[in-house]
């Protein structure tokens, strides 16, 4: 019997210590973590400290408000963007200006013709022609280029340098 309480006390010590290893270990691992949480919350609350508002989670809601607003915002303005675009390519921004005599016998360079395209070369050519008597204004509509009436050289030499125009 003392034979079987002896094992008993021996099985008894070892269990004993090693729960009592196990609590000083859990002990140091629950003392280390509480360490790693004190500096963990000094930087939070450094980080928090300059924003005026409670809780990271507040921080996050108005942050996450502000990037929606500007992110409405520049749909907004690449709207607008897309808008101005067609509107430019519509623009007549091409010219191109010709002087010349129209009438050999007399006068000098005080005839004209003026082309006004856009990007597609759409728009007019206009035709003024001098002379010492009288002055004409002719004016053409362009499609592409090309117009339904007949075009002088002059007037296709104009056409020509309003396009050379837009390609720079």
């Amino acid at each position: 019997m003392t034979e079987l309480n002896n094992l008993i006390s021996e099985q008894l010590f070892v269990i004993v210590a090693g729960l009592t290893l196990l609590v000083l270990f859990l002990l140091i691992l629950v003392i280390a973590q509480s360490v790693k949480l004190g500096r963990l919350r000094k930087r939070y609350e450094r980080m928090m400290a300059g924003a005026g508002i409670e809780d990271l989670e507040s921080l996050l809601l108005s942050l996450k408000t502000q990037t929606d607003s500007v992110e409405d915002e520049q749909e907004k303005q690449r709207r607008t963007m897309l808008t101005i675009e067609q509107r430019q390519r519509m623009a007549k921004n091409k010219v191109g200006i010709k002087r010349y005599n129209a009438f050999s016998d007399q006068g000098s360079d005080l005839s004209f013709s003026f082309a006004l395209l856009d990007d597609l070369d759409n728009g007019i050519v206009v035709s003024g022609l001098h002379n010492r008597e009288s002055s004409y204004v002719y004016a053409k509509p362009l499609d592409q280029g090309d117009s339904k009436y007949a075009l002088s050289p002059e007037e296709k030499e104009a056409i020509e340098l309003a396009r050379r125009d837009g390609s720079r």
